[in-house]
């Protein structure tokens, strides 16, 4: 084989490649886009309609004006186990695959205590935003033969909030802290004809901000908004693998620029009709038009004289704007325990002709059901259910070697968060 041909062809697997791997960046467990509904077990079990509610360390992550309401000091641990009840691939090749791993745990917590010398309360927190992956084994291939294709993505947050009660009716807060994102993925390795490609280890973190409030309309309504600005994300000092045909060549300095969080405008209200009832409303807008617009992957460096200097391929995303509508409910059933329940509604912002077996964000129905009980004046314990029924998606994305597709998906939470309140 002519060292010319050798380069030709790798050019023609690295553009037909290269423009893969951001649809394949994408958290199998996705709910809103790329988004949990909800953080905390509190805000998670009423649906997400946690922005005029939010009264926890999970605040930091939510609406941390609402940090304001914690007196004293908190501590919450929560995480959550994810069940994939069909989250599967079928193409027009003959597949039909449940991806193996079925299982995705997700942690984080969060301490915040009131100050003496202000009205104020802050604190620090750590959260999963969206992430995990999906790995799909013995995929039919257009070459009679079969190959596997994965991801793991991973999206978390740290953050330093803080919420003043500014006037009796009135509380602001803020929160500032770093977004951390990773990217692993795998696509066809073993078939060299439809462009076999790894990337490993490109990550990148970055500053985010937001700001909220709450205002009492009254003593039983509450008015909450929450805004969260976007951040840019490019993800960087990777490596990528590609393989050619008679040769794999790898690059040891692979980046993917154009990914971001999207901003956000949440405005909810929360009433408490009675004492032991509490009813949640929230609307949310995810400003997705604007953080996945068009990606660009660049590979330097490679391990070949015959491979090309530099790869550098541009795909677009387009995906769409959503509004997400959340309803919960929480009501006291005496001094020990709380129930609730909550729906969360988001329309899939993926375009048909970006869809891919790694999003999961065709979701748009989450149902929620859950209790809080009260061990002692100190210690809590939350758990419940999150519940989304199966949604199904025909496509035929370009960028992608499957052809006429369907991704179906279907999932079940369990979450969970201890607590603890003392002076």
């Amino acid at each position: 084989m002519t060292t010319s041909f050798m380069r030709l062809r790798a050019r023609q697997a690295g553009r037909g490649a290269a423009t893969l791997l951001f649809t394949l960046a994408m958290p199998v467990h996705a709910t809103n886009g790329f988004n949990l509904i909800g953080f905390g077990a509190e805000s998670l079990l009423m649906g997400g309609a946690d922005v005029a509610v939010a009264r926890d360390s999970s605040a930091i992550n939510t609406n941390p004006a609402g940090l304001a309401q914690v007196q004293g000091k908190a501590f919450d641990g929560f995480g959550s186990v994810l069940r994939t009840l069909d989250l599967s691939h079928a193409d027009q090749h003959g597949s039909d695959v449940h991806a193996s791993n079925r299982y995705t745990p997700l942690a984080g917590g969060g301490y915040v205590q009131s100050l003496e010398s202000l009205p104020c309360t802050a604190g620090v927190g750590t959260f999963v935003q969206g992430g995990a992956g999906g790995v799909f084994r013995h995929i039919n291939t257009s070459q009679n033969g079969q190959d596997n294709f994965s991801a793991k993505f991973g999206i978390a947050k740290i953050g330093v909030g803080i919420g003043c009660q500014v006037t009796e009716r009135l509380s602001l807060g803020t929160t500032v802290g770093f977004t951390y994102a990773s990217i692993q993925q795998s696509l066809y390795r073993d078939s060299p004809g439809i462009g076999g490609i790894k990337l490993e280890d490109a990550d990148g973190i970055r500053p985010n901000f937001k700001i909220g409030l709450q205002y009492k309309l009254s003593p039983t309504l509450t008015l909450g908004a929450a805004y969260t600005e976007k951040t840019k994300l490019p993800l960087t000092g990777g490596s990528f693998s590609l393989n050619a045909g008679a040769q794999t060549f790898h690059y040891d300095d692979a980046k993917l620029d154009g990914f971001a969080t999207p901003r956000e405008v949440a405005i909810g209200l929360a009433w408490k009709p009675k004492a032991d009832w509490l009813l949640a409303f929230k609307l949310n807008w995810i400003n997705w038009s604007d953080a996945l617009k068009s990606t660009t992957l660049t590979a330097r460096n490679p391990d070949s004289a015959f491979a090309p200097s530099r790869i550098t391929s541009s795909n677009r995303m387009d995906w769409h704007d959503q509004v997400v509508l959340a309803l919960g409910l929480a009501h006291e059933l005496n001094d020990k325990t709380t129930l609730y329940a909550g729906y969360n509604y988001g329309r899939n912002p993926m375009p048909r002709a970006s869809t891919t077996p790694f999003i999961a964000g065709i979701l748009e129905h989450h149902y929620t059901l859950g209790a809080a009980y009260k061990f002692s004046p100190e210690w809590t314990f939350t758990g419940g259910l999150e519940y989304s029924p199966v949604v199904k998606v025909n496509y035929n994305n370009r960028e992608l070697p499957f052809g006429d597709a369907q991704l179906r998906n279907e999932a079940l939470f369990l979450h969970f968060m201890l607590s603890r309140r003392w002076q």
